[in-house]
């Protein structure tokens, strides 16, 4: 089984306030972006020695093959492999900047074991083609994720509901369940609680900006926020720990690129749906930050009132983010914005 991932876009972004687990409560508008993504072949069975794997073969790799390879364009890549101590679990990770981190604490490796932990998963073989960003806060990790969970549900037969899916997705990670559904919601709690959301864009171009070089953790993002709720009973306090929310992947560094498109922030087919009167029953519903009532404005008044928290300290430590951000509105954008804890941005251009 062979399947394409996406990434997402944060319209808003609050910190609420720093939870009593080291997380925070946020509150967010997911949108799925489908022109960045991963490609994903997963095949059930313990034949380790086949090597006709579509995406494999697509790079004259050998079963326990680890270094720099060539694909069908000549770009040189790299490919890192990992079995699981009992041999039920191969993962293939090939990506041209590089693969850093063990590819058996990739989040599909944790997505295997997370549902192996209540189904008698057969052997699985899994090869990842990392394209999209990483490190970016678009989320490419948290859909391999996710999309492992689906196509391990579909292949093993497990018959799994979108709710109980994003119940294990969100083990995983805070944005993990959104991808389950992937569509527009809004996002709560670490921002597993979702709540469907129709918002129509189709009057915008949407163009995402992967900054060459600059590389954002989520603990750099965090430190030195002042959550809302502390900035309402005035102690001004800001927040020094390291908190592990983004699921991005494991040890992943950002990659380059160039402005890419991306118009589509439709549900695509095949994606489950959940009820657009409640949300998901992942917990309780967001309480309002003003979010809904700042959407439901025309876009061209979201400029000074739909804001992404972590600009105020992301922006410090790096101008050229904030001065990336103002050159999209001075090429005419309506609205722009960092997603999720950065670097990648985002602006809409009225078509």
């Amino acid at each position: 089984m062979i399947v394409k991932t996406n990434v997402k876009l944060n319209l808003g972004l609050s910190v609420l306030r720093k939870r009593a687990d080291g997380f925070h409560d946020i509150e967010t508008l997911f949108v799925p972006c489908f022109d960045f993504g991963d490609t994903l072949e997963i095949i059930a069975g313990d034949d380790y020695s086949r090597t006709s794997a579509a995406l494999f073969a697509e790079y004259g790799g050998q079963d326990g093959c680890v270094g720099k390879f060539c694909d069908q364009k000549e770009n040189e890549v790299d490919l890192a492999q990992g079995i699981s101590e009992d041999g039920k679990l191969m993962i293939t990770i090939a990506r041209k900047e590089g693969v850093d981190w063990n590819p058996m604490k990739d989040l599909c490796a944790k997505a295997y074991n997370v549902l192996a932990q209540d189904f008698d998963l057969p052997p699985v073989k899994i090869f990842l083609e990392k394209n999209a960003p990483v490190g970016a806060g678009l989320g490419g990790g948290s859909a391999d994720a996710a999309f492992t969970l689906k196509a391990l549900n579909e292949l093993c037969g497990l018959g799994l509901s979108g709710q109980r899916l994003s119940e294990y997705a969100s083990r995983l990670g805070s944005d993990c369940a959104f991808f389950i559904f992937n569509r527009p919601m809004i996002g709560s709690g670490r921002g597993e609680v979702l709540e469907p959301y129709d918002i129509d864009l189709s009057e915008y171009e949407i163009k995402v900006l992967i900054p060459e070089g600059v590389s954002v953790s989520t603990a750099e993002a965090y430190k030195g926020i002042v959550p809302r709720e502390t900035r309402r009973d005035g102690s001004g306090e800001q927040d020094s720990t390291e908190p592990q929310e983004r699921c991005d992947g494991s040890g992943e560094q950002a990659s380059t690129g160039s402005p890419e498109r991306c118009d589509r922030f439709s549900e695509q087919p095949g994606n489950p749906v959940v009820s657009h009167r409640s949300p998901t029953g992942l917990g309780k519903p967001a309480e309002t930050t003003g979010l809904k009532s700042v959407l439901a404005k025309p876009v061209s008044e979201w400029k000074d009132l739909l804001v992404n928290d972590f600009e105020a300290t992301v922006f410090k430590t790096h101008p050229e983010l904030a001065a990336i951000k103002q050159s999209l509105y001075d090429s005419g954008a309506t609205y722009a914005s960092m997603s999720g804890s950065g670097s990648a941005l985002f602006a809409l251009y009225k078509k």
